[in-house]
């Protein structure tokens, strides 16, 4: 990866996209439509009601996992945008990552035969099977459990029984890489599995990402605010 590049929440945006365009889609997840101009990132993030630096701190961790990302006194700002994009992330890998790749997959499934089609339909029905049960468990046990932290509700729950459960389920991606690339037959749709083959990549390192702004920024978070509670 990259080293991460220096900028500021003066800098401007498009620069900031230019220099790695693997960000332009973190903007509809964080409600930013295009057509900004020459605006700097704090601007763009004022118009759009985002914590700016919020998303300084999540383009950070897309350009270096290994950045500094501990929020120092976070406010309701920066929770309520965090949170708005996780959700628009999950939408976003169910609605529109899983049915392109699935629409190529597919394709490529029929044209390999039970040998080797059975083998990508199984490891792909096992990972999307996993992927929507842990984003139902985010968005109907953990999101609520914050909402209700917020307004000083008691639960029996805690944000460390999440980490626990924050299990790394993306093995099965490789799977499917490896048999696109190195086991099935060469003269069966190269060119589709070249570029699907691309796109699952990308989608583990946009998935490994994902994880990791949980790990570092709501983890942290919420457990700041459990720690804040009398």
């Amino acid at each position: 990866m990259s080293k991460t590049p220096s900028f500021s929440e003066k800098s401007k945006l498009y620069e900031l996209i230019a220099d790695n365009p693997k960000l332009l889609p973190l903007l509809s997840r964080f409600g930013i439509q295009l057509g900004f101009g020459d605006r700097s990132v704090d601007e763009v993030c004022r118009q759009n009601h985002v914590s700016t630096r919020l998303f300084m701190q999540v383009c950070a961790l897309h350009f270096d996992p290994n950045a500094t990302t501990r929020l120092s006194n976070p406010d309701d700002a920066d929770l309520d945008s965090l949170l708005s994009y996780l959700s628009a992330s999950h939408r976003a890998y169910l609605d529109e990552h899983f049915p392109h790749i699935e629409m190529h997959l597919n394709r490529i499934i029929e044209a390999a035969g039970p040998k080797y089609g059975n083998m990508l339909s199984h490891f792909y029905n096992e990972y999307k099977h996993e992927m929507v049960k842990h984003f139902k468990y985010e968005d109907e046990v953990v999101f609520p459990y914050i909402a209700a932290l917020r307004t000083g509700q008691n639960t029996n729950y805690n944000i460390d029984q999440f980490r626990h459960n924050h299990s790394n389920i993306e093995d099965a991606l490789e799977d499917m890489t490896n048999i696109l690339i190195k086991y099935l037959p060469g003269d069966i749709l190269p060119s589709e599995r070249i570029c699907i083959a691309t796109d699952i990549m990308e989608l583990s390192a946009d998935l490994t990402a994902h994880s990791r702004i949980e790990e570092r920024i709501l983890i942290p978070f919420v457990e700041s605010l459990e720690n804040a509670k009398p």
